[in-house]
């Protein structure tokens, strides 16, 4: 069973950082595009940043640009979001998502992902 959980969730003030981590089970996360997603209260759940099952192409909101870096340790079986200059905007919980197997670099990123974690929140204010 395919399994994701979330961690490195807090509270940081305004231009920290924080670094996310989604841990897979029960699979091999090298097959599988990845996506970090967020949803802030109220609102709907959004994009944030996406890689490629071969690691070979990767994408990122235009909020988040130049801020966030998406990365992969397979051998780890983790994907993290690294996440600096952090804004109040940036308030949100994150969820971790992955879609495949594929056995080309394939890049995926969309809301019908296969497996999604449970999430973890980032709360930056001052």
């Amino acid at each position: 069973q395919l399994q994701l959980v979330e961690s490195g969730g807090g509270l940081v003030q305004p231009g920290g950082s924080l670094r996310l981590s989604c841990a897979a089970s029960g699979f091999t996360l090298d097959y599988y595009a990845i996506g970090w997603f967020r949803q802030a209260p109220g609102k709907e759940r959004k994009g944030v940043s996406c890689i490629s099952s071969g690691g070979g192409r990767t994408n990122y909101a235009n909020s988040v640009k130049g801020r966030f870096t998406i990365s992969r340790d397979n051998a780890k079986n983790t994907v993290y979001l690294q996440m600096n200059s952090l804004k109040p905007e940036d308030t949100a919980v994150y969820y971790c998502a992955v879609r495949g197997p594929y056995y080309t670099d394939t890049y995926y990123c969309d809301y019908d992902m296969n497996s999604w974690g449970k999430g973890t929140l980032v709360t930056v204010s001052s």
